[in-house]
Order: structure tokens, then C-alpha cells, then sequence
């Protein structure tokens, strides 16, 4: 009996948690040969190049990267600035906006319907300020993370899905369960002691 109680409790002790499902949140690209590249640069940080393409997903994809979902409108600037004529002293910028699906949204609601924007800008104009003239309000959370694009989503901000969205317990907060894996290491203990006493008494017996 003891080498498959043994067995169970090892198995026990070594399962960790699940893998989250991913986030849900906007991720930032710019256009590349008709297609899209993950923009490396914040949005507060990149400065696009008059007839630059900023695109913007809201989607739910893993950590950032480039397995994040892509915007699934192209990439073409002379398409969506063809009316927005040229002006001294500015630069054009297009701006792709995909608000996700209904499934991407989950509680959120329904998302609204993809577009396209040309922003006129100052030269030294951030994909962030583009971003703010033509898609008010955004929304951004106290570290700076940009959380709804026009109001979308209206609250939540890169929430995490899946059973690892579960709170981490600190050493300042208690835990909201059990800990597995020290039950089970004192489960397994508790059977080695007993173990133990099992096969001093059978020594001793006649």
C-alpha cells in the first residue's frame, strides 16, 4: 500500500497551476509591406514618419509579442488618407482601429465595427497623440498602460484570463486556499513515519 499512496502524493505535490488563457487588451502595431510588424515602441514613445500606419487590435492574446492578435484590416496608407490632402507643416498618419469580437470582448459587450482614420499631425507628433486625435477618449490605467481606445472597453484593463487570474498570495496577504503542495509534503512525511513504525513492529514481531 505504501509505494501507490507514495505515487498519488508525488503527483499531487508536483501539479502547479494552470496556464492563464491569455489577456485581454490592445495591442500596437505598424504597418509593414502591406502587412503588419508588433511596434517594438510604446505608443507614448514611437514617433511615426508622415505616411507611417499605426494599427491597434483589442483582442485576447498571450503577454504581448508577436503571437498577439493583428489588427484584420491591411496596412495601406494611400487607402486611407487618399481624402486628406497633404498640409505644410504637418504629417499624415493612417490609423487602423480593430475593436476585436464579440468573443474578444467577452463582458465588455459588443465591440464596434473596425475603421480607419487619417490623422493631420504635428511633425513630432507620439503614435500616442496621433492615437488621441482621431480615436477620443482613451483610457489609461496608473502605470501609463493604455486600456480602452473610444471608450472601449468601459472598464478593465489587461485583464488576465484563465485560472492563473487568481490573485498570488504575498507574504502581506493571506492565502485565498490550501496549498497543495504543503499538504501533500506533509501528507508524505506523515506516510514515511508511518512506514517507519510499520516496519520497526514487524521487526520486533516473532
Amino acid at each position: 500500500m505504501l509505494v501507490p499512496v507514495l505515487a498519488l502524493l508525488v503527483l499531487l505535490a508536483g501539479a502547479g497551476p494552470a496556464e492563464a488563457a491569455g489577456y485581454r487588451y490592445w495591442s500596437f502595431w505598424r504597418g509593414a509591406d502591406g502587412g503588419w510588424a508588433y511596434q517594438q515602441q510604446g505608443p507614448a514613445i514611437a514617433v511615426p514618419a508622415d505616411g507611417a500606419v499605426d494599427g491597434w487590435r483589442f483582442a485576447v492574446s498571450p503577454d504581448g509579442g508577436q503571437d498577439a492578435a493583428r489588427p484584420r484590416s491591411g496596412a495601406e496608407f494611400a487607402a486611407v488618407c487618399a481624402d486628406t490632402p497633404a498640409q505644410q507643416g504637418r504629417k499624415r498618419v493612417a490609423v487602423v482601429l480593430d475593436f476585436g469580437t464579440a468573443e474578444d470582448a467577452g463582458s465588455a459587450g459588443p465591440p464596434p465595427e473596425q475603421r480607419t482614420v487619417c490623422a493631420s499631425v504635428a511633425p513630432g507628433a507620439t503614435s500616442a497623440e496621433v492615437l488621441a486625435a482621431v480615436a477620443p477618449p482613451l483610457r489609461y490605467d496608473t502605470n501609463g498602460l493604455l486600456c480602452a481606445i473610444s471608450g472601449f472597453p468601459r472598464a478593465g484593463c489587461a485583464d488576465q484570463l484563465g485560472s492563473a487570474a487568481q490573485p498570488a498570495a504575498t507574504p502581506d496577504s493571506p492565502s485565498s486556499g490550501p496549498d497543495l503542495g504543503l499538504i501533500a509534503g506533509g501528507a508524505l512525511v506523515a506516510v514515511l513515519a508511518g512506514g517507519a513504525v510499520w516496519q520497526a513492529r514487524r521487526r520486533r514481531s516473532p
